[in-house]
């Protein structure tokens, strides 16, 4: 057999956790045909003696929902070994969508994404190709992608599609939960692998309004989610919040007998010792019978943020007040940021939420004081005889509110970090990508996760934390053709230098649509990531363009037509 292409003399580990080991692998026609000694000749071969050869990873926690639709190479998630993604989550995506409503779901994602209106607008244009969930699948698959696309079916989209403005104010009547009910099934017919859905108080869209999703009741849950169990396949992804508690979750779990996973269990959220709660709280519903999986991170949760859009503060009652008085009055935001009684509120509310958080605050960039560039807020506050929120809000004023300030929010201490990732009730995940790009730069995860946690710190051997990067995420959201290298399945690889893998330090760019920024991280260490038998980048470079015919697919129902 002459093959397509052939990968020779890495340590092949596979993605099911067993033991490494040297071999080949042999390509053709998309599909992983020989695995171990391989012999015979191929078009091209890839020498990765001293390199690992693993499945590509699969990231199940990514907003491309909007930016797929502009950027086909889905950066930056491919630099970091990315091959299959899923997109949906949090509830949050571009359909159904009809055109009255296109504002408001750009204006959504502007603020809950953390995405400038003006790069959306650029991005997605007037003339949407789609308008129910089908069609915008139908979009995705004609226009083709890098990588793999997995969909969940976004509930804010649904609400508004269904509801209207009224979406964001009150709960849903019978007759409309009964339509919801109806595209639920049409979208999951169409290959949506799930329901995405969020009741996070920080999640609040145009002028500080909830998002549609947060005016769900229970029983509005309860009547979408049994949709698949009726189907009996897909998943529900929710980003908690006061009004759906993990006890919910075990309930829908049990009584569908569907996966639920939640958003985001991190060091410092619950307070002092509450992740052990949560991580005990997760073994005791395993044990009653209910599939309910907290989604962790690897890394430090680290916001670049500006007070023109200071979206971590928006759990922060008085802080949602204020936006909403900028969205009627412009310039509410600046008379209360020069209001010393303003100033005050803002300190005694964050010093209690925020564990010692300005000590954690560095001043990323200023126009008017570069010379306090990259020092922590503290120190730059003692050094001017200041305190460190006037001096913050001093600062930003003088710089039109685009001062950039650095901040560790949570995640931060690596004993409990480590805990949270070897749990075997969690999984690891949220990335983010394609979200918060002006603010931070998670879809780097999978290289953090393999140089640090791996490594420097050896919290997981190396067969475990490929297993936790691939089969084990594809599995648990019903991605059932990925994850793994075997004869007969789609190959999709990434080779990396186990010594030197690892992402690199974030940069800002200015690539985005409209000349929008964003925050990037390349990868170290990765040396060729091939999808569907096809290569598409080696060391560092694309080597398909954008305007080609690309590798990816639509894995609708979870895997490839």
């Amino acid at each position: 057999m002459t093959f397509d292409l052939k990968i020779t003399g890495g340590t092949i580990v596979d993605g099911t956790g067993r033991p490494g080991f040297v071999g080949d692998l042999g390509i053709k026609d998309g599909k992983v045909v020989a695995l171990g000694k391989v012999e015979g000749p191929a078009a091209q071969t890839i020498d990765a003696t001293g390199k690992v050869v693993a499945p590509g990873f699969v990231d199940v926690h990514t907003h491309y929902d909007a930016q797929i639709l502009w950027d086909r190479m889905l950066t930056i998630s491919p630099w970091h070994g990315v091959t299959t993604t899923v997109i949906g989550n949090c509830g949050f995506g571009v359909a159904p969508t009809k055109e009255i409503h296109r504002k408001m779901i750009m204006q959504t994602l502007e603020k809950v994404e953390g995405m400038s209106l003006e790069a959306l607008e650029a991005g997605l244009g007037t003339d949407w190709p789609f308008e129910t969930f089908p069609q915008y699948l139908d979009a995705l698959e004609k226009r083709g992608s890098a990588i793999n696309v997995a969909a969940l079916f976004g509930h804010t989209p649904l609400r508004l599609y269904v509801m209207g403005e009224e979406s964001t104010e009150r709960a849903a009547t019978v007759d409309e939960v009964g339509a919801m009910k109806k595209l639920v099934q049409e979208a999951m017919e169409a290959g949506a692998i799930g329901f995405g859905t969020s009741v996070s108080v920080s999640h609040n869209g145009y002028a500080g309004k909830p998002v549609p999703s947060r005016q769900a009741t229970p029983e509005e849950m309860d009547a979408l989610v049994s949709v698949m169990g009726e189907m009996k396949r897909g998943l529900m992804q929710i980003t908690i919040g006061r009004d759906f508690s993990t006890r919910h979750m075990a309930e829908v779990s049990r009584k569908y007998n569907i996966p639920v996973t939640w958003t985001a269990l991190l060091s410092h959220l619950y307070g002092p010792g509450g992740h052990r709660k949560q991580l005990d709280l997760a073994a005791e519903q395993r044990k009653s019978g209910a599939m309910v999986i907290p989604q962790v991170s690897c890394r430090p949760l680290n916001f670049e943020v500006t007070f023109a859009e200071p979206f971590i503060f928006d759990v922060m009652p008085f802080m949602n007040e204020l936006a909403k008085a900028d969205a009627k009055d412009p310039g509410a935001r600046r008379r209360a940021y020069a209001d010393p009684a303003w100033r005050e509120k803002l300190r005694s509310e964050v010093t209690p939420l925020f564990q010692k958080w300005w000590d954690r605050v560095v001043i990323s960039w200023s126009p008017s004081h570069r010379e306090l560039e990259e020092m922590p807020l503290a120190v730059a506050a003692a050094r001017l005889g200041k305190d460190p929120v006037d001096l913050a809000l001093d600062i930003s004023l003088a710089d039109d509110l685009k001062t950039r300030f650095r901040m560790a929010v949570m995640n931060f201490d690596e004993k409990e970090v480590a805990e949270l990732i070897t749990d075997p009730n969690t999984i690891i995940a949220l990335s983010d990508a394609g979200a918060h790009a002006s603010q931070l730069c998670d879809a780097c995860y999978s290289t953090h996760l393999l140089g640090h946690w791996v490594r420097d710190r050896k919290v997981f051997t190396l067969e475990e934390a490929v297993h936790n990067l691939t089969q084990r995420p594809a599995e648990m959201f019903g991605i059932t053709d990925r994850g793994v290298l075997a004869e007969g399945r789609p190959a999709d690889v990434v080779v990396f230098d186990a010594k030197t893998v690892s992402p690199g330090p974030l940069k800002r760019v200015y690539d985005m649509p409209a000349g929008a920024d964003r925050l990037v991280s390349e990868a170290s260490g990765i040396d060729a990531v091939i999808v569907n038998g096809r290569v598409i980048r080696r060391n560092n470079k694309d080597t398909v363009a954008a305007d080609d015919k690309l590798p990816g697919r639509l894995l609708r129902h979870g895997r490839a037509a």
